[in-house]
């Protein structure tokens, strides 16, 4: 069975609901290392590994926006990610799969990580592996979505990285014909993308706190 199809209509349905408050970068990372926190990582990182659609909208904010608070992060230049996307584009999806499960392990929340190993699963017809997954990157992506509506410069959409925003410009549709435009901000680099009369507004984190 092939899931193209339900990600597609999720990813282009999952921003449509109401948005949160603004995201509090300090209180999470003081709630992350709290041990009596209900926010704290590792009771968190429980629930994401065994029950991801149990995670609230303030639970998945605290996972994917307390990456910036973390070392022990996958990155898109290490050579393991490397090697796991060259075995994805080489169709070796056994070993995309051996050396994704690897990283996932390291880097539970690590949007690129997730993709590739869900498409694997995919290839592999592996459907519940996939809707495990599936149900993760979701869980992520909703803490993107609540961030903001990314219609002004306030109330733009947060993402952690370059790589992140463009998980997000897919997600939203945003081709080739959008152009870019950037401008510093104190806490990060916020990118304008315009076509025509749309404009959406993504602002890429530069935490130091």
């Amino acid at each position: 069975m092939k899931y193209h199809l339900f990600l597609l209509l999720f990813l282009t349905s999952v921003f449509s609901f109401g948005q949160t408050p603004k995201i509090d970068l300090k209180t999470i990372r003081k709630d992350l290392k709290n041990e009596k926190s209900p926010y704290n990582y590792d009771k968190l990182i429980f629930k994401y590994k065994a029950y991801p659609k149990s995670l609230d909208t303030i639970e998945s904010q605290h996972l994917y926006y307390g990456r910036n608070f973390r070392e022990d992060l996958v990155s898109t230049l290490d050579d393991d990610f490397k090697v796991l996307a060259e075995d994805f584009k080489n169709g070796n999806f056994e070993e995309c799969i051996k050396q994704g499960k690897l990283l996932y392990e390291k880097d539970p929340t690590n949007l690129d990580v997730l993709l590739i190993l869900m498409r694997a699963y995919d290839s592999k017809k592996e459907g519940s592996n996939f809707i495990h997954h599936f149900g993760q990157f979701r869980t992520l992506t909703d803490a993107i979505k609540s961030s903001g509506d990314g219609k002004s410069e306030k109330t733009a959409y947060l993402v952690n990285s370059v790589g992140d925003e463009y998980i997000l410009l897919n997600i939203l549709n945003l081709g080739q014909e959008y152009t870019r435009s950037s401008k510093a901000s104190r806490d990060g680099m916020l990118d304008i993308w315009q076509k025509e009369g749309n404009t959406i507004y993504i602002k890429v984190l530069y935490i130091n706190l």
